[in-house]
């Protein structure tokens, strides 16, 4: 079980309605949001946030941001956040060969060099002690402007947040998460971990 059980998505009508938007990035309402319904004020406030920080501005697409959370989920070591991000960056229309080989960003041609630099930065920015510096500065600027790198720190931040929710939850993982880990990932060793519902 996980360390604070998840409420039914009616407990809070105002949540449930906002909630709404995860039927799109994801099929379901995750259980983090679920569980963030013991107060709903979080819930709500984190749902509005969410979708501040995907909303499309730009160059920066719905795949992009994605990819950006899971390299970010990666780095930290969420297995549910990771699951979701790449999830969500397949139903955002990231390309079959980056979702195959998202692992091999840096190298793959699948992935451009303005992409790269997005997701190196989301790597650097993800680690303890941050690691962003002047060399990924200049590459992002190479490419992005300070609008786009506003939203890609949004993603990561908001990422910062969920993979520290979701690994001290032990969040208990949703079977459509599960499929996407194991599709994309699981070569590389994904599985639930302390997702499976049973570790607290």
């Amino acid at each position: 079980m996980p360390l604070v059980r998840p409420l039914d998505p009616s407990h809070s009508p105002e949540t449930a309605e906002l909630a709404k938007f995860f039927n799109e990035t994801l099929g379901f309402c995750p259980n983090s949001v679920l569980t963030m319904q013991h107060r709903p004020a979080i819930s709500k406030a984190f749902i509005n946030l969410n979708k501040a920080v995907m909303a499309n501005e730009g160059r920066v697409t719905s795949a992009l941001k994605r990819m950006i959370a899971w390299v970010s989920s990666n780095a930290t070591g969420c297995r549910y956040c990771q699951a979701h991000a790449i999830r969500a960056a397949e139903r955002y229309g990231a390309e079959q060969e980056q979702l195959d080989n998202i692992w091999e960003y840096r190298t793959h041609p699948a992935f451009s060099d303005a992409e790269r630099a997005a997701l190196d930065f989301s790597l650097q920015a993800s680690q303890v002690p941050n690691a962003v510096d002047a060399e990924i500065k200049e590459r992002l600027y190479t490419y992005w402007n300070e609008g786009e790198v506003v939203e890609m720190l949004g993603v990561i931040s908001l990422f910062g947040y969920l993979n520290r929710w979701n690994d001290s939850m032990g969040t208990s993982i949703e079977d459509g998460a599960v499929e996407s880990g194991k599709q994309y990932l699981g070569k590389h060793g994904w599985e639930k971990g302390k997702h499976d519902g049973s570790v607290y």
